[in-house]
């Protein structure tokens, strides 16, 4: 890891406080989740953004689909 990344982090009061290896394993789970959520969003765009609507299959049932009013 760069040595000066590593003073800066050292020099900050949380890490003083709940050390190192904490701050870097919160910081690993955050990016984990952060890209598991990213890869999720990117599979649901891909399923569904393409704008192409319901397939041929379903062609009509979108007019049988009823609202409830508020």
């Amino acid at each position: 890891m760069d040595e000066r990344l590593l003073q800066r982090l050292d020099a900050d009061e949380e890490v003083g406080r709940i050390g190192r290896s904490a701050v870097l394993r919160r910081a690993a789970a955050d990016y984990l989740q952060r890209r598991h959520a990213r890869q999720v969003s990117d599979a649901y765009t891909r399923a569904y953004g393409g704008g192409k609507g319901l397939d041929e299959d379903f062609a009509g049932w979108e007019r049988e689909g009823a609202w409830p009013e508020p």
